[in-house]
């Protein structure tokens, strides 16, 4: 009888961007109950100003009761990502889930905004995405129960976001919109396609390089608050859950029956995240 505690187990998770931060956070989170995880990250050696590397983070995923694979690539290169796909078909038979986390921001005013940032983000945040599942679509044909999940907002039009940050918003909305688009493109597959978001910051790295980062980080949740939503998502029947755009505390309510996240921190009202409000 499968383990109610490893609902995951011997299934393979893809991530991007898994070396640290919520990417991280859900790889652990998936190893602990049962998962194998394949992560492409570029951050071979350590960076100056963040923690982590992609040899460092499989270590933590193995600690936890998984089996890691580290590819070390960029989410932007076509051969990276493939390797990727292939890496988890050589060591793990197959790809059961497709976590896009990796994300680049920049929210600099328009005419401060160089045009080096808006490729990086329009790259990474949309191409990368695009990249990643393409490569792990032929494979989650054949898993039983094949979930893409993707780091990205439910869009909000409202004019406070759209004008805090065009491009950014442009980006991340991109996301979102793919990930929509492939769960009706794909739904006689019955592949679900979700997205998630947190409902607050979340104190990450990225978070704390923000020019207002310490106040932030005083009012923001634990990556794990993800991570925990994201199990609760893919562990669910894909064929009952795709086309959705979740947030983590809605999420962890909703299939984990999770009401009191103060394990989590945050503060009892903290702060709403971007696109939410």
């Amino acid at each position: 009888m499968p383990d109610p505690h490893r609902p995951l187990t011997n299934r393979t998770m893809v991530i991007s961007g898994a070396s640290r931060g919520i990417g991280l956070a859900i790889a652990v989170a998936a190893a602990r109950r049962g998962a194998n995880v394949v992560l492409l990250a570029k951050t071979a050696e350590p960076h100056p100003r963040l923690p982590g590397t992609v040899y460092t983070a499989a270590a933590e995923i193995e600690a936890a009761g998984g089996k890691a694979a580290a590819v070390v690539g960029d989410v932007r290169r076509e051969e990276d990502v493939r390797r990727v796909a292939e890496t988890a078909l050589e060591r793990f038979g197959g790809i059961d889930i497709c976590v896009n986390n990796a994300s680049a921001i920049a929210t600099e005013p328009t005419e401060r905004l160089s045009p080096k940032k808006f490729d990086l983000m329009v790259d990474i945040n949309i191409r990368g995405t695009f990249l990643l599942t393409q490569s792990c679509v032929p494979h989650l044909r054949n898993s039983v129960n094949p979930h893409v999940l993707t780091i990205a907002p439910p869009v909000n039009m409202n004019p406070r976001w759209l004008g805090a940050h065009p491009v950014y918003t442009l980006s991340k909305y991109g996301m979102t919109l793919l990930s929509q688009g492939w769960a009706a493109e794909f739904a006689e597959a019955a592949i679900a396609f979700n997205c998630l978001w947190p409902e607050t910051f979340i104190a990450t790295s990225a978070v704390a390089n923000l020019d207002d980062g310490a106040n932030q980080l005083a009012a923001a949740r634990s990556p794990e608050i993800m991570a925990d939503a994201a199990i609760e998502i893919v562990s669910q029947p894909a064929r009952q859950i795709t086309g959705n755009c979740f947030i983590d505390a809605e999420a962890l309510t909703r299939y984990g029956g999770v009401t009191d996240l103060s394990r989590y921190g945050g503060g009892t009202h903290p702060t709403p995240d971007l696109f939410l409000d």
